[in-house]
């Protein structure tokens, strides 16, 4: 058996690694649905209707399913880990509850109207529908964040004790909320969830293309032709803005992590020692197995750049000084967080060159000819999503052994009457159920993606769509738009 603790905290891992795959695509998606429904009022043409339909249809998905592991992952605050509820839940409990009164019922309520309304309501409404549906997807990653922001550099607070208990008193909702974490942390998950879908996007386009032209396999004529090649280019589009994006914020961020969780820095470059000077990393490979499970940062092989990881930390200073992880009263699990950091950095950099590529490549008119071009867009398809995975790992392993940063331990925060025998079979549970989640998921996704865009005559219904039966014909399973 594993002790309640650990089976705890990695329960939550995996749950909370599945389901953010499903709040990344939703997100990402609404501003590229809100752009389709605003062109398809705006022009009347067929290309951006069949656009919209198309990709809703992967939103709607991604909500139903987001939804369910979501709210599991809010029960588990009080299952696994009750104590740092009943400590915290004056201060997180209220996000948490924003979140699910605001953004998750306006989400809601006009997902109808989008997903099902197009022939009942007028233009001016359903576009409304579609600006407020991304709103609503957008809101709940306000509350989710500042929530989360807020357990990285606690503010507006005090701590007192009542019947023995450690409380954390809510003293300035203000400081509390608009924490200097917050906006580093919004705009950072906002803008690589647009990209990581700006990324799918381009890879499931250039899937079709590399069908089409270079294997010669002919689906739906030339509509599906326009089709793809409109949805690669519109991907490349916002790839090109939010690629760079992601790495410039990124080094920012970077500092502001130096700053207010120099423990968190530290493991992020395997730094023990104090020091200056101190190398940053590009490549870097262990030389033994023990530098892969435990790396430090003079005893690594690789590519760096000397002082780069000082500079990082100061903002220009090559020379600035460091604090090593000797320094703090324990350590997070060092070569987690060091390997995930270069593995996302690495990826960020990739998008950038990616993007690049592919506009050189359109410039020059050979977007729909490079087949090497396609391939790597295909093999990248789901890599931004891998990057905000490691992301959120960086963030949450480095913030180690601290639930609440310097003020509550992870392991002070598990429900006090949880045996080990519960702790380890809810975590098989959970594994096993989550997996067939993400399983069924991919299914019903890779179908859709497989099945490609529908005719014009087709309805705007989504959820009923995904389980049709293959072999019914269309015309004969369907209502068409203009009855």
């Amino acid at each position: 058996m594993i002790d309640p603790a650990t089976a705890s905290r990695l329960q939550f891992a995996v749950t909370t690694v599945v389901h953010i795959v499903f709040p990344v695509m939703s997100m990402g998606l609404a501003p590229f649905l809100v752009y389709f429904t605003w062109k398809e009022v705006r022009t009347g043409e067929a290309l951006y209707a069949r656009l919209r339909r198309f990709w809703t249809k992967i939103f709607a998905v991604s909500f139903a399913v987001g939804t369910v592991t979501g709210l599991v992952l809010e029960f588990e605050f009080g299952t696994n880990f009750a104590a740092f509820s009943a400590a915290a839940g004056e201060l997180f409990g209220g996000p948490l509850a924003i979140e699910g009164m605001m953004a998750f019922f306006l989400e809601a309520t006009f997902l109808g109207v989008f997903v099902f309304g197009r022939d009942r309501v007028s233009d001016r409404l359903y576009l409304v529908s579609s600006v407020l549906v991304g709103l609503g997807t957008w809101l709940s990653a306000v509350w989710i964040l500042i929530a989360n922001s807020w357990m990285q550099t606690p503010r507006g607070y005090e701590l007192a004790r009542e019947s023995g208990q450690l409380t954390v008193l809510l003293t300035d909702p203000i400081a509390a909320y608009a924490n200097p974490r917050f906006p580093w942390m919004f705009v950072h998950m906002q803008n690589a969830a647009v990209l990581s879908v700006a990324l799918f996007m381009a890879g499931v386009a250039a899937y079709h293309v590399y069908r089409r032209d270079h294997l010669g396999v002919v689906d739906g004529g030339n509509l599906d032709a326009e089709f793809w090649r409109a949805t690669l280019k519109i991907a490349l589009v916002v790839l090109l803005i939010t690629a760079p994006l992601q790495v410039l914020h990124g080094d920012a961020y970077g500092r502001h992590v130096a700053e207010t969780q120099p423990q968190k820095f530290a493991a992020m470059e395997a730094v023990w020692e104090t020091d200056s000077y101190v190398p940053e990393y590009i490549v870097a490979f262990p030389t033994d197995v023990d530098d892969l499970l435990n790396p430090r940062a003079k005893e690594i092989f690789g590519i760096g750049i000397p002082g780069g990881a000082s500079w990082l930390a100061s903002g220009g200073n090559a020379h600035a000084e460091i604090t090593g992880l000797n320094e703090f009263e324990g350590s997070p699990p060092v070569a987690i967080v060091f390997w995930s950091f270069r593995a996302m950095v690495a990826l960020g950099f990739w998008f950038v060159v990616l993007a690049l590529w592919a506009g050189y490549r359109w410039r020059t008119g050979e977007l729909f000819e490079d087949r090497l071009l396609h391939e790597a867009l295909m093999a990248s398809s789901v890599l931004g999503f891998l990057g905000v995975e490691l992301g959120w790992i960086v963030t949450e392993v480095g913030r180690q052994p601290w639930v609440i940063q310097g003020v509550m331990k992870t392991t002070e925060g598990v429900s006090p009457g949880l045996t080990a025998t519960e702790a380890t079979l809810t975590l098989a549970g959970f594994v096993a159920g989550y997996l067939v989640l993400l399983g069924l998921y991919t299914y019903v996704v890779g179908r859709l993606i497989r099945r490609g865009p529908e005719t014009d005559g087709e309805t705007d219904a989504v959820l009923p769509d995904t389980a049709r039966d293959p072999g019914i014909a269309p015309a004969a399973a369907e209502v068409s738009e203009d009855d």
